[in-house]
């Protein structure tokens, strides 16, 4: 069943019930200061780090499962309740939540009163703003007090759940006219505070929590909005918070706005006082006087819709499947940019502190977004490179506040290198700026020992080289691309990492899906060689590339599909010998995309075999059979039960890997078959079974051994954004980013006659309209650019920024 729909027009999609099957979140932000906001209002905001700068306290795992947020009660007559249903749960005559590219917009109508929240984050601005219209739908008069409610984190928000000894006695608030400043330890180490604030006369405030709800209160009955009255209370100490009274008089039909916002200010040591003790507020005020007026807030908005049509324009699509359309127009882009902005960092299902940006995650969300924001991507790829290691391995984890690698966490995840290739390699191809390769970047983040940049892609792709097993195969260190398959770890002690932990020394088990990798990121790096005028460095690397190819259909093909790996005892994992875990889906969809027999077959019976064995409705597990038990020389993915997450769970992240390898060897129906099984907005109809939004991929489906089949956790974070979107506007439609131009290669499915693509590509504008009058599903008979005939399947740059009209004929 539905539980809302999309409107095109506006890029929203419509929730038209709170009681969605999960929390269906948006996020607000673009830059450095981000919200999640919930469609009940739930989530919290946070300044570049959700770790190390969180404004607002949010907790995880909690019951009801979304509980805290940035919420607003109206008080009418002795009845209260808030416009987005939650914490209150009074029913509501009217709800509505729309959520659209970095806003969201909830409506709630209750016993003749109607509010209305917008939230959004301005562009360039380290706040949120939220505006509240309260309109008065009644025949009478109205006299309603609204108050508002968040509760300050203290600001590292691991140690804010752990360090109460500490933390409940260092609370600090002012409070000046409307504004609310939270300045706890402001007084020594550090140079930021938040407020809270808003337009209009207050008729009271409160800012300590028990005052505000009462010592054995939930948020759902605040003892003074029940009681009608703020306590005008003064945190010292104990927990923090911020609301606001104030006092409405509505004529009916009448409408009136209010803009809170809810800021982060940082000042120079030398400006962090007006006086003893009272913090200086001049950057605060300066970003309240934006938003006095409605102005200020239309103004805003209009900027934001400018700012994502702009991104958005870059690559659409016209044809007959209005889904398709909205996926490649809309949702998937806009998750692209989240996941850029976020990596795995902070959603419903990730708490935003035990995980800074993935050295790996971060190379491929870069795939998904380098088209719509470059120049950030750019920057994206420096920092990278800035956290590997003179060997060439690198830290798997930075934090994005600090940009240095995560000691916790740590090195040894030996596909992570490679990624590196990847992502450089497909941002010079969208920009042509070779131009890269040449900046001095860090090795460990230490600026007195750097090297070019392409000096680290050198490092990157010998690591593999200079790290093989027995097999000649990549060692595979303390994880590959699973993190889960643990093949040094032989961890038999409750709580210890399987990631960070490594009981064997590790120089005997080998990766099959890190040779596919290698094969298929290698050329790359061969190609950027050959560009900068060094053949033999070059040659040197086809060689190993060549090399690698041999002994992955040596020692990597099981017959019938291509093995997973070799543990410590030399022992085949994904191999039809084994018990459980026979096949995986990640070596078949990278070795075939690395073009690993294709010639000789191989190809075909592999990605045959992943029909027959891994794919279910709802899409390709990750492995079958399940593991029915602990393997300790396999780690976490035995761990799990079957069919769940690494366990035979569906991880939409390397579906789209077949996908692609589809394409390779031509079957665009299949292709396209396997893209729909898990592009949300198809799946929109069975929402009670997959639980999670119908607008964005979720990392991982309950697989065809699990309890609860179909349904999805994991939503918004993950991979599976950026590969489904390079899958679908890459593999699929066809168009591609070259070093010299615009590739156009679509694998289709047959029975498609027509589509137009609109791409942006380095100041150009291509208008691409590419038929198919014979039906076929892949291959390309004629290209013309602006009426003229062009050679080959390349789209030359034009350089001029102007719209050329490109005609392209399947066959």
């Amino acid at each position: 069943m539905k539980y809302g729909f999309f409107d095109d027009a506006r890029k929203e999609y419509v929730i038209q019930t709170p009681k969605t099957p999960y929390p269906w979140i948006n996020y607000l932000g673009t830059k450095d200061f981000f919200g999640l906001m919930s469609n009940t209002g739930g989530g919290y905001a946070f300044y570049r780090d959700a770790r190390l700068r969180r404004l607002t306290r949010y907790r995880y795992n909690s019951i009801p499962v979304d509980n805290g947020g940035r919420y607003f009660y109206l008080y009418d007559a002795g009845d209260f309740w808030t416009p987005g249903w939650m914490p209150v749960k009074k029913e509501l005559d009217f709800y509505e939540c729309r959520h659209g590219l970095g806003y969201t917009r909830i409506t709630g109508e209750r016993n003749g009163i109607r509010a209305e929240q917008l939230a959004f984050v301005p562009l360039e601005y380290n706040g949120e703003v939220h505006q509240l219209t309260v309109t008065n739908t009644s025949a009478a008069p109205k006299k309603i007090k609204l108050f508002s409610f968040i509760e300050f984190c203290l600001w590292n928000a691991y140690d804010d759940m752990t360090n109460f000894q500490r933390n409940l006695s260092t609370g600090e608030v002012e409070v000046k006219g409307s504004v609310i400043y939270h300045k706890t330890e402001y007084r020594e180490r550090r140079n930021h505070y938040a407020f809270f604030a808003v337009n209009r006369e207050i008729a009271g405030f409160d800012t300590d929590r028990e005052s505000f709800l009462g010592l054995y209160n939930g948020l759902e009955a605040p003892q003074t909005v029940a009681a009608g009255k703020s306590a005008n209370s003064v945190a010292s100490g104990w927990s923090p918070v911020a609301s606001h009274c104030v006092e409405i008089e509505l004529a009916p039909g009448e409408s009136t706005s209010l803009n809170f916002v809810l800021g982060y200010v940082e000042n120079p040591e030398e400006d962090k006082w007006e006086a003893l003790g009272v913090i200086n507020k001049i950057r605060a005020e300066a970003m309240i006087a934006r938003f006095a007026d409605d102005a200020g807030v239309q103004d805003a908005m209009d900027e934001l819709e400018e700012y994502w049509s702009r991104l958005l324009s870059k690559y659409m699509i016209q044809s007959r499947d209005d889904k398709l359309n909205r996926m490649v127009n809309i949702w998937n882009p806009y998750q692209c940019m989240v996941t850029f902005n976020m990596s795995r960092s902070a959603s419903y299902f990730e708490s935003g502190i035990g995980r800074g940006m993935g050295f790996r995650d971060s190379n491929q969300d870069l795939l998904g977004f380098v088209h719509q924001i470059p120049e950030r991507a750019r920057e994206r790829i420096l920092d990278i490179a800035s956290t590997q290691f003179e060997n060439g391995g690198a830290y798997h984890q930075y934090q994005p506040l600090t940009k240095q690698g995560n000691n916790e966490v740590g090195g040894g995840f030996n596909d992570d290198p490679l990624w590196l290739i990847v992502g450089t390699a497909a941002y010079i191809k969208e920009t042509g700026d070779f131009a890269i390769l040449d900046e001095q970047v860090p090795f460990d983040c230490n600026p007195a020992n750097t090297a070019t940049l392409f000096e680290h892609l050198k490092r990157s792709f010998y690591h593999v080289i200079e790290n093989l097993g027995p097999h000649g195969l990549p060692l595979i260190g303390r994880a590959d691309w699973n993190d889960c398959l643990n093949l040094n770890c032989f961890s038999d002690v409750p709580d210890e990492s399987f990631q960070t932990t490594q009981h064997i020394e590790g120089r005997t088990a080998e990766s099959v899906f890190i040779a596919g990798l290698f094969v298929f990121a290698g050329p790359e790096f061969a190609e950027l060689c050959r560009r900068r005028g060094l053949a033999e460095e070059a040659s040197a690397a086809e060689k190993h590339i060549q090399t690698m190819r041999e002994k992955t259909l040596e020692h990597g093909f099981d017959g019938d599909w291509f093995l997973r790996a070799y543990d410590h005892y030399g022992q085949k994992v994904g191999s039809k010998e084994c018990d459980e875990g026979q096949i995986f889906i990640e070596p078949q969809g990278f070795c075939v995309m690395a073009g690993i027999g294709v010639e000789e077959g191989l190809a075909k019976k592999a990605l045959d075999s992943v029909a027959e064995r891994l794919e279910t409705p709802y899409g390709i597990v990750l492995q079958n059979p399940p593991y029915s038990k602990y393997y300790i020389n396999l780690g976490e993915i035995s761990s799990y039960p079957p069919g769940y997450k690494e366990n035979a769970g569906i991880f939409c992240h390397n579906n789209p890997w077949v996908m692609m390898a589809e394409t390779v060897i031509g079957r665009g129906d299949r292709a396209f078959e396997l893209y729909r099984k898990i592009a949300p907005a198809y799946l929109e109809e069975i929402s009670e079974i997959h639980r999670t939004e119908p607008y964005v991929y979720s990392q991982m489906i309950a697989g065809k051994d699990a309890v609860r089949q179909g349904e999805a956790k994991n939503s918004w974070l993950t991979g599976t954004a950026a590969w489904n979107f390079v899958a679908i506007t890459q593999s699929i439609l066809g168009i591609q980013p070259d070093y010299d131009g615009l590739k156009v290669d679509p694998c289709i499915p047959a029975g498609w006659e027509e589509y137009t693509i609109t791409r942006v590509f380095r100041g150009d504008t291509y208008v691409i309209h590419i038929t198919n009058p014979n039906h076929a599903s892949k291959g390309v008979v004629s290209v013309s650019v602006d009426g003229s005939a062009v050679q080959g399947n390349i789209l030359p740059v034009y350089g001029d920024g102007q719209t050329h009209t490109v005609e392209v004929v399947l066959g």
